[in-house]
């Protein structure tokens, strides 16, 4: 017996849409080989693979409660799409971390400070010292800040000897431009505070000269090894109050909204550009390294992107293996932005990772233990 129209129209709709979310998802979880020079609208997609992974975990659901075929379509993609998969959910049902560190473990902490909350220090004075509290909880060997604002003139809210002893490092390396100054007291750029010696110090830029073109790396002692720790915050999105207030609250009713869509979108191609040519020349800084390498830093991009994946080759992330669940580092927008990350190449054993959930910066630290592999012998 023939099935009612509406039935097939359904039918046939669920069909042409479980088609359509499969070949967004391959081509997201795939957009490491497409340049965002000319492919950046691919990076829209990767920024919705969280979800269109869960459209095709309902949809294999639907059709094999339905006992069709077209539950393979479902399963297929999701297994051609595995490393993406992989990025976003690690397969760990649970993370615990131990605030006791091991013998011979080198503990690394990442944080987009957002300025020490020197912009609300007036109405709440309290959080910066939340914010030291909190590093000094955790204990790192090295901690890796980006959006540092500080100064070396003693009436500066941030003066940066008083952050220094505060935090109980022996050792920095804050690397700034003059011409990004906060104010006259204040400089803005990246620190990298060390508790091993560091032997050596390199701010790195790259045409053109703005703030997220630089990045910096030091290189420790740990015992009789010398590791090489970078430094990066790449090019951030620089969405203002009105655009932010547009996705949260989105509507194509005025004109207003109209423009502030427009807006979005250009400020997300110009990201994904950027950001690009920035990934590419820091990972050319990375594979000339003599040294082991850890990589800490605000990509500004989430997992399976461009710039992610081609800073991420070859090395190994330490939510990806001692992570659970989403983790996301930025607090708004999305539960699915995990946008800052701890790598490190295949000479260290990644044993703990978290992240702090405390709302202190408008980003959430992240800290990872690691062994050097001689440790393990």
């Amino acid at each position: 017996m023939q099935k009612p129209f509406w039935r097939r129209f359904v039918h046939n709709l669920l069909i042409v849409t479980n088609c359509i979310i499969a070949v967004l998802f391959f081509a997201g979880a795939n957009a490491k080989y497409f340049n965002p020079s000319n492919w950046w609208f691919l990076g829209l997609l990767t920024l919705l693979l969280a979800y269109l992974i869960l459209a095709l975990v309902i949809f294999f659901f639907f059709w094999l409660f339905k006992k069709s075929f077209w539950c393979s379509l479902s399963l297929i993609t999701l297994i051609s799409g595995w490393h993406a998969i992989i990025n976003i959910f690690p397969i760990h049902f649970s993370s615990t971390f131990s605030i006791e560190k091991k013998p011979g473990t080198i503990r690394v902490m990442s944080w987009n400070v957002e300025q020490f909350n020197i912009l609300h220090h007036k109405d709440h004075p309290e959080v910066k010292q939340e914010m030291f509290d909190l590093i000094n909880k955790y204990d790192p060997d090295i901690a890796c800040f980006q959006e540092v604002v500080a100064g070396d003139k003693k009436k500066g809210i941030n003066y940066f000897p008083d952050i220094q002893k505060a935090l109980h490092f022996v050792d920095y390396f804050y690397s700034y431009s003059l011409r990004d100054d906060f104010d006259r007291d204040h400089h803005f750029g990246r620190i990298i505070f060390s508790k091993l010696p560091i032997i050596n110090k390199q701010a790195v830029i790259n045409y053109p000269n703005d703030y997220n073109a630089t990045f910096q790396y030091i290189d420790v002692l740990a015992g009789s090894d010398t590791i090489r720790v970078f430094n990066i915050h790449l090019q951030s999105l620089k969405f203002s109050k009105a655009n932010l207030n547009y996705l949260d609250n989105a509507s194509l009713n005025t004109d207003s909204s109209i423009t502030e869509s427009k807006s979005i979108l250009s400020k997300i191609r110009t990201g994904f550009i950027k950001r690009s040519i920035q990934a590419s020349f820091i990972k050319d800084e990375i594979n000339h390294s003599p040294y082991p390498v850890i990589v800490c830093g605000d990509f500004n991009d989430v997992p399976n992107s461009y710039a992610y994946e081609t800073i991420g080759a070859g090395l190994q992330n330490a939510f990806v293996k001692e992570g659970a669940g989403i983790a996301r580092t930025f607090s708004t927008i999305s539960p699915t932005l995990r946008i800052d990350n701890i790598f490190s190449d295949q000479n260290f054993t990644i044993t703990q990772f978290t992240r702090v959930k405390k709302l202190l910066s408008d980003h959430f630290p992240i800290i990872a233990d690691l062994i050097p592999m001689q440790k393990n012998k």
